[in-house]
């Protein structure tokens, strides 16, 4: 029995970066009495202090339990925790407890935990570039970056054309939008799938209107084109235009997910590993998507440690179309603490092989990345948007 001795977490953090929402990490680490590490990461954006209050009461619940348990724990804390259901607080800290007991598992038996979650069904994983568009607002500053992006050897790219708009978008944003998609259509090419960002902004008229001004350009999907809670709404939207959608990074319980696969409103499920439940949650949507013809496309838009154990699920699973990747536009010190060793090649990411979620933690950086808190100030432009795009021109 390998015993769960302490559930830590810390805070860590530098300087802002492109993606304002992921230049905090809360890492997650799980010791056992018999001296096994393992690692995990959460969410942070304007919960960080919350959910640091959530792992120190998660380690007085699993402080002497089994880490092999991991179903077991996962409903010891569901029965504590009476609001974990509705919490993304509660779930996400959980989330990171479960992949840091993966990790343990997989070092325990010295494989990666891909060799645990079925062998692996790809040798690389294609990926979408997000977090390039820093600071674009017309479109020859869409065109020059995307240029860039391309030239790294991605074939696929995501991004937010639609400034600073929120739920109803006028004739003029209508046309920004149109505009900055045209021109990265153009300068890419039609061998480079673009993917269109709405972040659950927009009422579902206004998505609509999107939708059929954008269509000829032929995006991969539509992510989020309504209000993540306008069920209603994407309805209606789904009625109305043929484009795929994707969505579910707002996702925390399996039978929410289930409810989009019933009512086929997703063509691409993008849950996150650090708001689902981690791997043991994880890979109980995936199959219930492979039910339903549905491909996976988790998000991951934090850190490296996600990073790894995303990509492990990736490597995986059957019913998998791309992977988000904010790699090189993370701040250097998150490529720092695992020491590099996910690196991205020609737009794909090389699967980590080493045992557990696949990396090797730099602990004497955690020390000198630690922070007291979380430091958000308010501004025009919402934490959520890539930097610096927050504008009309």
């Amino acid at each position: 029995m390998t015993k769960i001795s302490s559930v830590e977490a810390f805070l860590l953090g530098k300087e802002i970066i492109s993606a304002k929402w992921a230049s905090l990490m809360v890492l997650v680490r799980v010791t056992t009495t018999d001296g096994k590490v393992g690692y995990g990461e959460t969410v942070s954006a304007l919960r960080a202090e919350a959910v640091l209050s959530f792992i120190n009461k998660i380690d007085k619940v699993m402080k002497g339990r089994d880490v092999f348990d991991l179903e077991k724990n996962r409903m010891e804390w569901y029965k504590q925790d009476f609001n974990m259901a509705i919490s993304l607080e509660s779930t996400t800290a959980f989330s990171a407890f479960d992949i840091a007991s993966w990790d343990i598992i997989g070092k325990e038996f010295e494989v990666p935990i891909y060799k645990l979650l079925g062998g692996k069904y790809r040798d690389r994983i294609p990926l979408y570039a997000n977090g390039w568009y820093q600071n674009c607002v017309t479109p020859e500053e869409f065109v020059e970056k995307a240029k860039d992006v391309v030239r790294k050897g991605y074939k696929a790219l995501k991004f937010d054309p639609f400034g600073p708009y929120f739920d109803i978008i006028d004739k003029k944003g209508l046309k920004e939008a149109e505009e900055r998609v045209k021109a990265v259509r153009e300068a890419v090419g039609d061998d480079v799938d673009i993917l269109i960002e709405h972040h659950g902004r927009f009422n579902v008229d206004s998505a609509i209107m999107i939708a059929k001004r954008l269509e000829k350009y032929n995006p991969l999907f539509m992510e989020e084109p309504v209000h993540p809670d306008d069920i209603e709404g994407l309805r209606k939207y789904r009625e109305n235009v043929k484009l795929k959608v994707a969505l579910g990074e707002r996702i925390i319980t399996k039978t929410q997910a289930l409810q989009f696969l019933k009512d086929k409103l997703v063509n691409c499920l993008q849950i996150d590993l650090s708001r689902i439940g981690g791997v043991t949650e994880a890979r109980k949507v995936v199959g219930m998507s492979e039910a339903f013809d549905v491909l996976m496309a988790f998000h991951n838009a934090q850190g490296l440690i996600l990073n790894a154990v995303t990509l492990q699920l990736d490597a995986s699973i059957p019913n998998f179309l791309i992977q988000e990747s904010f790699y090189e536009w993370f701040p250097s010190w998150k490529i720092d603490l695992i020491k590099n060793s996910t690196p991205v090649e020609n737009g794909e990411a090389i699967i980590p092989e080493k045992p557990g979620i696949g990396v090797d933690i730099n602990e004497k950086l955690i020390e000198e990345l630690k922070v007291e808190k979380e430091l958000y100030s308010y501004s025009e432009e919402p934490l959520w948007v890539v930097k610096g795009t927050w504008r009309s021109y």
